[in-house]
This record gives C-alpha cells, sequence and structure tokens, in this order.
C-alpha cells in the first residue's frame, strides 16, 4: 500500500510540476522583471528603508509583514531543499535558484502589491491574498473559491508535514531523540502561537527569524572563509553545470533547471501566492510600499540563505549528485552522507560538521533548522486562516473562528503525524500544494499585471515629486479597491498636502 501511494504521489507530482511551470516561472520573472525595468535592482534602497513602517489596530508592521513572509521563505527548502537540488540537479541547480530568485524578486512585487490593492478588512483585521485579489481585480468569484481551498489544502494540509519531517529528521540524526517526541514538542508550541492570532505570530517572527537567519548566513561565511581557496573551482561548477558544459554533470542540465526551479519556488515562494497574505495585513500608505519590501525577501531568502547551505556543502565536498539511473555521478567522500540518496539535512550537517565537527554540526544545523521550519508553519498557519476568513467572510463571527480552531487543532495534528512518516512522501505532499498554488497564482497574475504597475508608476510619481506616496484608488484609475478610502481618509489626509 505504502508503495502504491508513494506511485501515486510521484506521479501527480509529475503532472503538476510538468517542465511547462518550470519555464512558465521563469518566463513571467522575465516579463514582470522587464517591464519594471529590473525593479529589483533600480529600487534596492527603498526595499530596505520601506522596512520600518508603523504598525496598527488593523494591520501589522512592514517590518513584522516582511518577517512573517520570510518565516515562509526560510524553512527547509533553505537546507533541506538545497540539498536535494544538488543531488538530484547537480552543483548547477544553484545557478537556476539564483536565476529564479533575482527573476522572482518581480513576480513576487507583482503578486504583494496586488494583495494591498484589493485587502479588506474582516473582523477589524486587514485581510488580502490571492482569493481576494481574483473575486475584487479579475471578478471571477469561482476562480477565486477555487484558490482559497486548494491553498487552505496545500498550507494547512500538505506543507506543514515537510517542515514538521524535518525537524525530527534532524534531531534524531543529531540527538537520537523519537519522532514522536519533536514531534510533540512542536505541536504544542505551534499551538501556544497560533492561538493568540496574527498578532502573536507576527510577533514571533520578528524575534526569531531575523536572529536566526544572521546566525546562519554567519556560520555559512565561517565555513566559506575556512575553504576559501575552493571558491574559485566551485563557482566554475556551478556555472559549467548550470549550462550542460560539465564533464561529469554536463547530462543532467535538464534536471538542474527543473530541481533548481522547483526546490527555488520551494524555498522562495515567489509566484506561489503564499507571501501576499501577511503583505495584505501590514500598515503602509501605499501598496508598492510593501510590494518592494516582500521583493527583498526573494532576495533574503535565496540569495542570503539557500547560498550559504549550498557553497558549504559544495566547498567541503560534503554533497552526491545522482543521475536519472540512480548512480552516483558525484559521492562525497564524507562517511556521514556518502551513500546518502535522499533528501535531508544530513548534508548540511556534515559540512558544518567539518569545521565544528560531526557531532556540533548536526546540533547547531538541527537547532536552525528547527526554528526556520517552526516559524515557516506558523506563517503556513496565517495563509491557510486568511483563506477560511475569505471563504467564510460573510458568515457570523462565530463561525468563523469556530473554523479558525478546528484549522489550528488538524495543524497540530498534522504537525505531529507527519514526524512518523518518511521524508519522501513528505516531499511529494509538499511538492504538489505548491504547485497546484503556484498554477493558479501565476495566471491570475498575469491576468490582472496592470494595477500592479500602474501603483509602481504612481508611487516612483510622487517619490520623484519628493512626497511621501499615498495611495488613491480613483486617481489610479484602479477600482474595487475600496478600503483604501478609508485608510486614507483616515491615517494619511494629512500627507503631501
Amino acid at each position: 500500500m505504502e508503495a502504491f501511494i508513494n506511485g501515486a504521489l510521484s506521479f501527480l507530482d509529475g503532472v503538476v510540476w510538468s517542465q511547462t511551470l518550470m519555464y512558465l516561472l521563469l518566463v513571467v520573472g522575465l516579463y514582470f522583471s522587464l517591464k519594471s525595468r529590473f525593479l529589483q535592482v533600480r529600487l534596492i534602497k527603498p526595499m530596505v528603508t520601506l522596512l520600518f513602517g508603523k504598525s496598527s489596530a488593523e494591520g501589522i508592521s512592514s517590518f513584522q509583514a516582511f518577517c512573517t513572509a520570510l518565516a515562509g521563505r526560510v524553512g527547509t527548502g533553505n537546507i533541506v531543499g538545497t540539498s536535494a537540488a544538488i543531488l538530484f540537479g547537480g552543483p548547477g541547480a544553484l545557478f537556476w535558484m539564483w536565476m529564479l530568485a533575482f527573476l522572482g524578486a518581480a513576480t513576487s512585487y507583482v503578486e504583494c502589491t496586488l494583495a494591498q490593492i484589493y485587502k479588506i478588512k474582516i473582523d477589524g483585521q486587514y485581510r488580502g491574498g490571492p482569493a481576494y485579489f481574483i473575486e475584487r481585480g479579475l471578478n471571477n468569484k469561482g476562480y477565486a473559491v477555487l484558490f482559497a481551498i486548494v491553498m487552505i489544502i496545500s498550507v494547512g494540509l500538505f506543507l506543514p508535514g515537510v517542515q514538521s519531517n524535518a525537524i525530527s529528521s534532524a534531531f534524531e540524526f543529531a540527538f537520537n531523540t523519537p519522532a514522536w517526541i519533536t514531534g510533540l514538542v512542536v505541536a504544542i508550541f505551534l499551538g501556544l502561537i497560533i492561538f493568540g492570532g496574527i498578532k502573536r505570530i507576527a510577533k514571533a517572527a520578528e524575534m526569531i527569524v531575523p536572529a536566526m537567519a544572521v546566525i546562519y548566513i554567519i556560520l555559512g561565511i565561517i565555513i566559506i572563509a575556512a575553504n576559501a581557496d575552493k571558491l574559485g573551482s566551485v563557482f566554475g561548477m556551478i556555472f559549467s553545470s548550470a549550462f550542460g558544459i560539465h564533464s561529469v554533470f554536463g547530462g543532467i542540465i535538464g534536471s538542474a533547471i527543473s530541481w533548481g526551479v522547483k526546490r527555488g519556488i520551494y524555498s522562495n515562494e515567489a509566484g506561489q501566492g503564499t507571501q501576499p497574505h501577511a503583505a495584505a495585513a501590514a500598515e503602509v500608505s501605499h501598496p508598492a510600499k510593501q510590494g518592494l519590501v516582500q521583493a527583498l525577501g526573494v532576495y533574503v531568502d535565496t540569495l542570503l540563505v539557500c547560498t550559504a547551505t549550498g557553497l558549504m556543502i559544495l566547498m567541503t565536498d560534503c554533497f552526491n549528485v545522482v543521475g536519472a539511473d540512480g548512480a552516483f555521478l558525484h559521492q562525497s567522500a564524507n562517511a556521514a552522507v556518502m551513500n546518502l540518496t535522499g533528501s535531508g539535512p544530513e548534508f548540511a550537517q556534515a559540512a558544518v560538521g567539518t569545521l565544528l565537527g560531526a557531532k556540533v554540526g548536526a546540533i547547531v544545523v538541527s537547532i536552525c533548522l528547527a526554528f526556520f521550519a517552526f516559524t515557516t508553519i506558523l506563517s503556513y498557519y496565517y495563509e491557510s486562516e486568511s483563506n477560511i476568513a475569505y471563504l467564510f467572510q460573510n458568515a457570523q463571527s462565530s463561525k468563523r473562528t469556530a473554523l479558525t480552531n478546528a484549522l489550528r487543532i488538524a495543524m497540530m495534528a498534522i504537525v505531529f503525524g507527519s514526524c512518523l512518516l518518511t521524508s519522501d512522501a513528505i516531499w511529494n505532499f509538499g511538492d504538489i500544494g505548491v504547485g497546484a498554488t503556484a498554477w493558479l497564482t501565476v495566471i491570475a497574475i498575469v491576468l490582472l499585471q496592470k494595477p500592479a504597475f500602474i501603483c509602481l508608476k504612481d508611487y516612483e510619481a510622487q517619490r520623484k515629486a519628493g512626497k511621501d506616496p499615498v495611495f488613491d484608488p480613483d486617481k489610479c484609475g484602479i477600482e474595487n479597491a475600496d478600503l483604501w478610502k478609508e485608510i486614507v481618509a483616515e491615517k494619511y489626509a494629512d500627507l503631501n498636502k
């Protein structure tokens, strides 16, 4: 039965993650980059300065929204996902992760700005995301409902298990901790936070994510510096592998692109439709502001955290690469990972262990992974909750509360149970969820791109005039953004008079 289930999941994974989706994500990212005149380069300074806005009773601060969204980005994809991309796609997969991140920053701007434009207020809190902007921007209720249902299944049922399973695998490797104990602890801590709502989730993300990301990046820099003599050859291997001209990895260029894009979107989530939920919750005076802030998150996730993992693994020779037939194209000399052909944290743990010792390396990476994965589960919960709020926005508040509590309990159970399953089945579930939401999101933002670029033009024009940009949907010719009239009248009427 297990073999049948795994086979069925692998088949669905292959259908969802066809070559069409791979290249669609790259092409859409390139198109948005060209149309925005590469905002990810031109506007890097405001991306950083806009981080530090204020919160309100209705919304969280830009930085809290950034951290909440980054919590979803920085997770197992940065450690386990990067290792898997190299294992099945060769070193060149890292290049395609970089490429998706660079182009995906523009995609992230579009989807997150749309979420801000079309956000609404439910129970006194800002709510938004693809389901909201599909209905209000595309005037397609059926599509919006479909998206909300798929998103709840994906981030509420499929993806949390990937994170909790990775935590249990890492702790079993480092401490020999039984999976059920890890699962129980994670589930309890999850409940303590998510029952406090978005404010508590945002506060936890604000405290945990920046600290752990900085610690992990510093660790990566130390290990890279210790192996600095290999830096040139490793980058040469990455680029030659990415374009199919490496003598050993040249035959798997298709796998390099496929795994780079697949694990890239799993990690940075650009175009997946998850990040707009946190973006919509932010208190800002102009939608483009939060769109730019969220675009920065793609860089932090992939160009910093994923790169730290990839270079650590490659520069310490703690990586394996397998071909389509399962035979090793490259086999590490490190005994800890020599015969591994499964995706797990062991490759990163072994890489850190070359400097700190095997035991310490395993412990350090396990702790980093635990915090990364845990905050990602928090982000998944909020995204699920936002879509439940969308589906039942016209229901009584008590009914929404009951459904939200049911979701909380279900996610705690899934987090616990997933620690007891095999990682292959868990990752297949996760990939199917990511692919399904990516298809629905990319189609929607391509159809609804115009308001996002109108906002960008308006934002830049106001900045050029020396103003602190304030959004007026009527002046921009954008319909169904009624909440913004209320927001500007109450909070920003005095700006730029």
